[in-house]
């Protein structure tokens, strides 16, 4: 696997210890259906295809994507946390770097620093509310 690249610049932009101010303290709800009954024959991705007027079409579709948005950088830092659990030299059966990064699909050296910035949230308070 390759070293995921991050989603949007600001991650980088930011300090990486810092709380996001512009994080919504709510997605949108992420009404899933999960397949569409048999007789119409075909998925459904939150019933997007199914509506008729653009501005309607636009406005769920940012919703999702924003809800999208925010749960791949919660999961990153949620992955950085336990990156730096499972590195922990306190632990008698802690992972190295080099096994987390196999293990996770990462380069070693991506591996280091989800662990580093990981250390950093849990001594902030980590993600959690």
């Amino acid at each position: 696997m390759s070293e995921p690249q991050p989603a949007r610049p600001s991650r980088e932009a930011r300090e990486p210890h810092e709380p996001r101010a512009d994080r919504p303290k709510r997605p949108a709800p992420l009404l899933f259906e999960p397949g569409a009954p048999a007789d119409t024959g075909g998925d459904r991705f939150f019933d997007l295809e199914s509506m008729d007027d653009p501005r309607q079409l636009l406005t769920r579709a940012t919703e999702l994507e924003q809800a999208f948005r925010t749960a791949a950088d919660r999961a990153t830092e949620f992955q950085a946390i336990a990156a730096a659990q499972l590195t922990d030299p306190r632990r008698f059966d802690r992972l190295t770097a080099a096994d987390l990064a196999e293990q996770a699909g990462w380069t070693e050296d991506y591996a280091k620093k989800m662990a580093e910035y990981g250390q950093g949230l849990i001594d902030s308070g980590g993600v959690t509310p």
